[in-house]
């Protein structure tokens, strides 16, 4: 790589980050209508529920993401007269999860370009930067969590693949790469903690820089009553004053981003809770507030199971399952 690739002014990653965001919000809305679509017999795709396809169906899961049209003409003989259909029905569906794949790449491509310009982030110094940072994972990591949800995916994927197959002797030239991702995020949490141990650096600096911030958002409202923090007469001789701060953009965000931040956050780069005092405080103060977070419109994560579930086979983490339970309970 050429010195001037590496220069971070030359990146334009504040506009990456802003596209990507959008882009993001746009994918979440195709996957969640899909998961509903599937979800709703009135809406599902006939073929999942036809009673002539349903031994080709299973036959298709049961070997995802291989392709196996040689010897199985039996199983897949209703599958042949139905493959123009097929395509024509199921396109929409298929090439959806194909842009979750081109939204996937380009994320990851961005990370490794940040991580490799050495972007500095910090909440209270460049917001703006650090706030699409931090939202751009938290976008990629529910679009990945929301299509583990879409129990339909497979037959779906495979459907579409089989008739292709059927139809111009080849599978579709997105499939192979399609069908390991489909593999790979059977649970996504779980291979996206692999994924960003070369980005827990800047996602933990980006994290930890919250420590001002969200602890005094965060508080009780006996807390907020005895500092009188909404008494207009407590100080009378300032009441005059313009209120003033250095971080103001940090007073308008939202609670409810934040701990995404900090739950999703710390669960890609859990590492740094061993090791690093105010991260661990971040975390357990998150894990007090809430036991659930919302992911998109009605989907929702139960955070105490799933964080269980992910470092209960985790070695050395001893001392960190008593706060999963304690704190988070």
């Amino acid at each position: 790589m050429s010195r001037s690739v590496l220069q971070p002014s030359q990146q334009k990653l504040a506009e990456k980050l802003t596209i990507l965001n959008d882009r993001g919000v746009g994918m979440l809305t195709r996957l969640y209508n899909i998961k509903k679509a599937c979800g709703d017999p009135k809406a599902k795709p006939s073929y999942l529920i036809d009673k002539n396809l349903e031994s080709a169906v299973k036959f298709i899961v049961r070997k995802f993401p291989a392709v196996e049209t040689r010897n199985n003409n039996q199983q897949l003989a209703q599958l042949q007269k139905e493959k123009s259909e097929i395509l024509k029905n199921l396109a929409l569906y298929y090439f959806t999860f194909v842009d979750v794949m081109e939204f996937k790449d380009h994320v990851c491509e961005l990370l490794n370009t940040i991580d490799v310009c050495q972007v500095f982030f910090d909440i209270t110094v460049n917001f703006d930067l650090t706030k699409n940072y931090l939202d751009l994972i938290i976008t990629y990591t529910t679009l990945m969590i929301l299509l583990s949800r879409i129990e339909e995916r497979k037959a779906i994927i495979g459907l579409y693949n089989y008739a292709h197959e059927m139809t111009h002797g080849a599978s579709d030239r997105e499939y192979p790469r399609l069908g390991q991702m489909i593999v790979d995020y059977e649970n996504p949490l779980k291979k996206m903690m692999e994924e960003f141990v070369p980005h827990s650096k800047s996602l933990s600096d980006a994290l930890i820089s919250l420590q001002m911030v969200y602890p005094r958002r965060n508080l009780s409202a006996d807390q907020w009553r005895n500092a009188q923090l909404l008494s207009l007469i407590s100080a009378p001789s300032t009441m005059l004053n313009p209120a003033q701060s250095d971080t103001m953009p940090c007073e308008y965000l939202s609670l409810d981003a934040m701990e995404k931040w900090i739950i999703f956050g710390f669960i890609l780069c859990h590492g740094i809770l061993n090791t690093d005092a105010t991260a661990l405080n971040l975390w357990k103060l998150a894990l007090q507030s809430s036991s659930c977070l919302s992911l998109f419109r009605d989907e929702v994560f139960h955070i105490h199971k799933a964080a269980e579930d992910l470092f209960v086979n985790i070695r050395g983490y001893g001392t960190f399952g008593y706060f999963i339970f304690f704190w988070g309970r």
